[in-house]
């Protein structure tokens, strides 16, 4: 299967399901597509999602908004420098509980060189740079530059656009949203699970590709062998 636009998508959905326009309309083909996406993200963190950015910390600041979009923060590289250079000598802070900070630097009143961080409250969308946070510790006691890195919200599926499930796993995410328009049909119950053991099929092998060879080499993890078993002797 090629790559699927929202639209071949929709196209897709009612011609498998073969339910009419009246049924399945526009508005709720988009919640199926969306609630299918956030289904696939959730399940398989996305290397096309992986992003960085870099900034300063500020002097006696401990809480900073996380970037836009962003789901979880995967590391914070801070760096020596104070004139917001990424290069030199760096350090990645430990994660630790939102509690344990609270506990390290009472009052804000340790400074220095931050050590830890921690992540609280959560994006809601690729334009939202305020309720997601994290908190460093020690307090900032200089203008160190550093670079946070994090897998951020995919960008949704809709008119005639194409994002990455769409146009690299296209049959998992057909299955996914069959799976969602069986639910809002209310059956058949064996369409139901049918689409749901393809979905399954279908992501193991997506999350081999993502977590499993994207995150490996035969160099440092040497080559992958299926063992074959011998006869009986």
């Amino acid at each position: 299967m090629s790559g699927l636009s929202a639209s071949g998508l929709k196209t897709m959905i009612k011609n498998y399901t073969e339910v009419s326009d009246t049924v399945l309309t526009s508005a709720i083909l988009e919640n199926i597509i969306l609630n299918a996406q956030q289904r696939i993200m959730y399940d398989v963190p996305i290397d096309a999602d992986r992003k960085q950015q870099s900034a300063s910390l500020i002097v006696g600041q401990q809480t900073y908004n996380a970037p836009a979009g962003c789901l979880f923060v995967r590391g914070i590289q801070v760096y020596t420098a104070t004139d917001g250079t990424i290069t030199g000598a760096n350090n990645w802070l430990l994660k630790r509980d939102q509690t344990f900070l609270n506990e390290y630097v009472p009052a804000n009143t340790a400074t220095g060189s931050p050590k830890y961080y921690a992540m609280f409250g959560g994006a809601t969308a690729l334009s939202d740079t305020t309720s997601g946070k994290f908190m460093v510790a020690p307090v900032p006691d200089a203008t160190y530059a550093f670079q946070i890195h994090f897998n951020v919200m995919q960008a949704t599926l809709e008119g005639d656009n194409t994002n990455f499930i769409s146009l690299n796993f296209p049959q998992g995410l057909l299955y996914a949203c069959l799976v969602e328009a069986y639910g809002f049909l209310k059956g058949p119950m064996e369409m139901l699970t049918l689409y749901e053991n393809k979905y399954k099929q279908e992501i193991e092998k997506f999350a081999a590709m993502q977590i499993g060879r994207r995150r490996r080499d035969d160099y440092t993890d040497g080559t992958v062998r299926i063992p074959i078993e011998s006869p009986p002797q």
